[in-house]
Parts: structure tokens; sequence; C-alpha cells
């Protein structure tokens, strides 16, 4: 964009509306070799899910599915936005993913759990073992614990494949689970615990995260204390052994409360459990927000729906045949797993990858060489991940023979330089790439390509997919035309099987939340007065295509003027030397707020004053000099969650001098200091 271009829309921008300086990127054609075998060609489809075809489009989804008896009502919104999907319909979670397949599929992989050390054995489970493992399970569950259908259960367990068996078997009895992160501490577990009234616990002893084997079973006696104290009495803790006979925790053993599962499990060898016929708007699960603001909010999912949604998205979107490799490359402790590495792919009896280790450990070569030996075709991970890869082992995967036909990427928008990468060096101009958006709360993709229909556009997430009607409103709530070159506020016009039912046990904050601030008419029974608030910001282009900006709350208003801080650290990441980048606001006392820039380098890169100058004056070529920022910051490393998210709260905190409080959870603590001893 010219620099007098940008002057005038920086000028006519208002204060609902976020400036937007991207540029639109030259589009990627699928190669015909995907389209040959693509679940998905019929150009048709987008009018077949159309509004005109509302909802009855969605009946393709839940025909995906085996059904003990099918629906009277495809959506009752009768109380919206309570909305309900295949309503009179029964069905079984469990039973979709694992029995269904065996009179085809037995002997064939359904999970195949790679270990981080690299000297242990890849585990090949098949559907027949997976069948057997999660009936020995559900017995455990229902005899032992004797908890059955509508009951809550906590996991907070590791990339294991006892998590995905745990979860099957809750589904097989009608059990709501509802597993958190590992990496989040035994304090978060236990205000889930205490939230979803959980009376059992299912953890495990240990795992190893980057090299080491960490001792896990302290978290729970911290989650079960904590939750103690909040009323929430935990009766058992059942613990998954990482080695099956050996206990490789350190903190002892709770007599009476703490269960070896390996060894109970004794006693339910060979039981078969026959999976509970459930309503389709029962509740399979609970999937908690991070409660970082607030009390976490628990997404309540249904059954029908869910399982609906995530199986017709896997085969369209993700492309998944049965005779696929999928590896999603995220952790089961968050949607995208639940989702897309168990309900979604192993619908589809597809063979699905637990991976239980960090992508960079020990070198930034482990990713494709597992993908080498699995044959893995189909790759899901999330730009916080490529850009790690991309820093410390862009040369990397051309040393395998590994060959893509698909990838996504999730979590957050991707950077336009970064997915370049990612297509030209991890798919090897291969693999067709989709650009998911979508949240916890929405269960499954709102925005993508479909791969085998539509090109691909460097850092844009494309159109609403199959039945998902978005659109852009500016704060008045109307609708801004695509192609004006501003930004609003995303919302979806109209419900999907995939949506939670509700925040578990706290309906009007649901309805707050996600409806009140667009919502035409509160006694309007019609769906199209409920349209869904997702809370980011967005730009529709010409072309119907939709990039993301990133949360509404992460955008920085310098002057008057509104940046996202999603563009900055794009436009940070076109200098060469720069690997990853995080952008936060400080005080100035003449504009309000500065961006500061943290960049950490590729290897083979030093920290210079010149480079500094660089970085900064490309922010101003690239958007204008309203966002050069106030100071670059040139860091060994970025501060991380567990997850590989960076903590811009942190890096805040360390630019405007002030305490960044406990930062003992990181993944690295140690370079909150290092950072400040080097400014």
């Amino acid at each position: 964009m010219a620099a007098d271009e940008t002057k005038t829309n920086q000028d006519n921008v208002s204060e609902s509306q976020i400036a937007v300086h991207w540029k639109e990127e030259e589009y990627f054609e699928p190669s015909q070799k995907f389209i040959d075998q693509a679940n998905l060609t019929d150009k048709n489809v987008l009018e077949k899910f159309g509004e005109d075809n509302f909802p009855e489009c969605f009946e393709e989804y839940a025909d995906m599915l085996d059904w003990d008896k099918r629906w009277d009502t495809i959506l009752d919104s009768s109380n919206p936005p309570f909305f309900k999907w295949f309503v009179g319909g029964k069905l079984n979670a469990s039973y979709n993913c694992i029995d269904r397949h065996l009179a085809k599929h037995k002997n064939k992989t359904a999970i195949h759990f790679v270990p981080e050390p690299e000297n242990e054995p890849i585990t090949h489970m098949t559907f027949q073992e997976l069948y057997v493992r999660v009936n020995e399970f559900a017995a455990v569950l229902q005899d032992y614990c004797g908890l059955k259908a509508g009951d809550t259960v906590t996991l907070h367990m590791p990339m294991i494949p006892e998590l995905a068996i745990t979860m099957l078997a809750c589904a097989r009895l009608g059990v709501i689970h509802s597993q958190v992160f590992s990496g989040f501490s035994g304090k978060a577990c236990a205000d889930r615990i205490v939230d979803a009234k959980s009376k059992y616990l299912i953890t495990a002893d240990a795992y190893y995260r980057g090299g080491k084997l960490l001792d896990h079973k302290e978290k729970a006696d911290i989650a079960v204390k904590h939750a103690e104290e909040e009323g929430q009495h935990v009766e058992k803790v059942l613990i998954w052994q990482r080695y099956p006979g050996k206990y490789s925790g350190e903190t002892p053993i709770v007599e009476g409360r703490d269960v070896f599962v390996n060894d109970i499990i004794k006693d339910y060898y060979h039981k078969v459990i026959e999976p509970v016929s459930l309503k389709a708007e029962d509740t399979l699960f609970l999937m908690y927000t991070s409660g970082t603001t607030g009390k976490p909010k628990g997404a309540q999912h249904s059954i029908g729906g869910y399982m609906a949604y995530v199986t017709g998205t896997s085969k369209y979107i993700q492309d998944i045949h049965p005779e696929d490799v999928y590896w999603c490359m995220a952790d089961i402790g968050w949607i995208t797993g639940h989702s897309y590495i168990v309900y979604g792919p192993l619908a589809l009896a597809a063979s699905s990858v637990i991976f239980e280790g960090v992508p960079t450990h020990p070198d930034a070569g482990r990713p494709w060489r597992i993908a080498e030996e699995l044959d893995v075709n189909i790759f899901h991970t999330s730009p916080t991940a490529i850009r790690a890869l991309r820093r410390i082992g862009s040369e990397e995967p051309a040393k395998y023979n590994y060959h893509f036909k698909h990838m996504t990427t999730v979590g957050e928008p991707i950077e336009p330089n970064v997915w370049r990468w990612y297509y030209d060096v991890v798919g090897k101009k291969e693999a067709v790439i989709v650009d998911t958006w979508w949240q916890t709360e929405t269960g499954g993709f709102l925005c993508s390509t479909i791969p085998g229909l539509h090109k691909m556009k460097p850092g844009s997430a494309g159109p609403g997919v199959p039945g998902i009607y978005p659109e852009i409103l500016d704060e008045e709530g109307k609708p801004l035309p695509k192609g004006c070159g501003k930004a609003g506020n995303i919302v979806i016009k109209n419900p999907w099987p995939g949506r939670m039912l509700t925040i578990w046990g706290d309906d009007e904050r649901f309805k707050n939340q996600y409806y009140t601030r667009y919502n035409r008419d509160p006694e309007s029974k019609d769906w199209h007065d409920w349209p869904y608030f997702a809370g980011d910001g967005a730009v529709e282009a010409p072309d119907g295509y939709f990039r993301i900006l990133g949360r509404i709350d992460d955008v920085i208003n310098v002057a008057g003027h509104r940046l996202g801080t999603k563009e900055l650290e794009s436009a940070a990441l076109i200098v060469d030397e720069v690997g990853e980048a995080a952008v936060v606001p400080v005080p100035d006392p003449i504009k309000g707020v500065k961006p500061h820039v943290f960049v950490s380098l590729k290897p083979g890169f030093s920290p210079s004053p010149e480079l500094e100058k660089k970085i900064s004056d490309t922010l101003a070529t690239e958007i204008g000099p309203i966002a050069k920022p106030g100071r670059v910051w040139i860091v060994p490393d970025m501060p991380k969650t567990r997850s590989g998210k960076i903590m811009r709260r942190v890096l805040g905190s360390i630019a405007q001098g002030n305490d960044t409080g406990d930062v003992t959870t990181l993944a690295n603590p140690q370079i909150v200091e290092e950072i400040k001893k080097l400014y």
C-alpha cells in the first residue's frame, strides 16, 4: 500500500475500527494430484450448505455417524441462544470412534503413540486393541468407581495413549470428561475439579518433556488439597503408570485415596461394556478455557451435534480418509486435540498420531523423522510451533523423505512469511494448507478454505466453512462491506452443530459473553436475531476470504489509531534475521501508547543496533510511521508457556520495568532474568 494511501486510511479510521494495512497476498493453487483424491470437490457445496438450505444441510454431517435412533428435529431454536441439534436422536461417541470400524478395520492402527525418548519404540494400537482397552477401563469406571451417565470426572493427563482411552471409556458410559492440560498447575486443576464437581481425578505418575521425566503425580496432591479447601471432596485419584508395573513419580502415594489403574484393571481384563445409548443433546465433555481473567469457563459440548460437526469437518476440511496417517501436533488438553486428534479422526477410522514430547527436542528434525517413519501424509500444527521450527531448524525438513498431501495451521493467525516457509519447506510445495479459525467454544472449524476447491492465500483463513455464515460488524452492529479496508468484529450469523451448549453451570454468562452484544431482540425465537460474537477482530477481503487479526483486546491504540498486534508482529517477521516476534503496548507520554517489539533471532545472527533499526524501519515502511516502535528488544528467547505460547504479559512487565510476577510455571522461567540483565 502506498504511503499516501496509508495516511488517508489512518486519518479516516474511527475509534470503533481497526486500521488494516496488510496487502492482499497472491493465491496458491492446490495441485491436481490433491484434487483428484480429495473428499470434497463439488463446486456446489457452498450453495448446498447455504442459508436457503439451513439447517437441513447439516444432516449430511450427521449421516456420517451411526445412530441408535434417528433424530426428530434437526435444530431446536425454541430457546435461543440455547440451540439444540438432532433432538430425539440417540447415539454413542465411543461406538462411533471404535466399534463400528471393527468389521472392516480391526487390524488397522487407530493410534500411533510416539514417546519422546527416541530409544523407545513407537506403539501401534489397532482398533481391536483400542476396543479392548477402552472396554476394560470403562468397566473400572462403572464397577470400581460407580460412575454413570451424567456424572463428571476430571482428567489431568499428559500426551500418552491412556488419555484417549480414558476419554473414550467415559464417552462409552456417558460420563462427562473434563480434561485439564497437563502443563497446568495443580491449583488450576483444582479450580476445574471444583467447577465440574468431580469426585474422581484421573492422572498419570510421570511423562517426558524436553528430555526430562517429570513427576506429574505431585500436581494431583496439590489439586485435591485445593479442591477440598473449596468444598469439593475427591474420593479417589486413579493413576496411570507411564511404565506399567513401575511407579515413576517422586511424590508418595496416599494410601486409601490413590490407586494405580494398572493394578486394578487386572480384575476387568476382557470385560465388555455395551455403549450406553445417549441423547444427542446430552453432554460429551467439558473443556475449560484458561481462566487467566476471572473464573474458568467450562465449554459444555454435546454428543450428537459435536460428533457430527467434527466428523464432517475432519472429512471435508482436513481431507481425512481411512487410509491416511494423520498427525495433529497439538495437545489433547486443548479443544484441537479433542476434536482433531481423538473424536474427528477416529470417527473416520483414520490412524491418529499421539506424540508425547516437544517438537524441537532433541533437535528441530524430530517432527520430520517421525513423519518419515510413520509415512504421515496429513500434518496439523500451530503457527507457534511452525515459527519455532523455522527459527531453529529452517533447513531440517529437506533432510527427510516424507510427503504431506495436506497441512493445517490452527490456534492463531499465521504471518504470510511464515506461511510461505511452511508451504515451501515443510510441505515441499506438494501439500495444500488450510489456515483454520475457530475456538474452544465452537467445537470445530469456522473459517477455512476447502482444500480441494479453494485457492490458498497466505495469512488468510479463507471463507466460512460449509454451513457457517460469518460477517464483520462495527461497534454499532452495522455490517462492514467486504474489501473496504477496515476491520471490525467477526460474528457468525447462524447456530451450528459443533457449538457448545452453554457454559457449564452458568447460562447467564454464556448468553452475556457470546450473544448479548449483537442481539437484536431478547424476546426473539428467530436464530437470525442471535449472531455469535467471537471476540476476534477481522477483515473481509473482496474475494470473501477473512483475515483474522486476533483478539479484540490485542489492539494497540497509538495516538487514536488502532493497530492489531498480529499485524505488527507479521511485519517484524519480514526481516530475514528474525525468528519470532511479540509486540506489547507500553505507555508513552505523547502518543498514549507505543508498541515495543521483542524479537528472537534465527541461529547464526547476532544482536546489533543496526538490526534494531532495520526492524524498526521495516514496521514503519510496511505499516506506516504510526507503527514505528518505541523500542526494539532483541532477546535470546521468548518467555513461553508449556504449550509454546509467548507470554506477552511478562514481556510487557519487563518493558515497563514492572514486577513480572510468578513465572515459575513457564517452560523457561530463567529467560526472564536473562532478558532483564541484558537491558
